[in-house]
């Protein structure tokens, strides 16, 4: 039976938590959401879509910047409330050009930028 993504526990505005990670390293870099109809694109054309909250439309990762995510597979958790995104990244993950949107550690009680931009 072929999964259906209307099967995952939504929240009130329709959106899940979508976790990616890189599939080689398994370097986490990003969060964003997805709905049903991003979930299901993601899964009909392998390009990693998402919905941007803030345009309220959906957003194809790397389709403006290049940055393009290539989905290898795609996981849901156990409560079916979020999605871990096992993919090949090109170029940097995050707007801020690094690799990571995961950049600053709590260390000490301090943040610290532990990552550079890409060059």
């Amino acid at each position: 039976m072929p999964f259906d993504p209307e099967s995952l526990a939504f929240d009130a505005k329709g959106l899940v938590p979508a976790i990616a990670q890189d599939a080689d390293t398994h370097e986490v870099l990003m969060m964003a959401w997805m709905n049903a109809e991003a979930v299901a694109e993601t899964l009909r054309t392998g390009r990693v879509t998402y919905w941007s909250r803030s345009r309220q439309s959906f957003w194809i990762k790397g389709e403006t910047s290049g940055h393009l995510q290539h989905l290898v597979e795609m996981r849901v958790d156990c409560d079916s409330d979020c999605l871990l995104v096992l993919i090949r990244q090109e170029g940097p993950a995050c707007h801020t050009n690094r690799r990571s949107c995961f950049y600053t550690a709590i260390r000490d009680g301090d943040p610290v930028e532990i990552m550079e931009p890409m060059e």
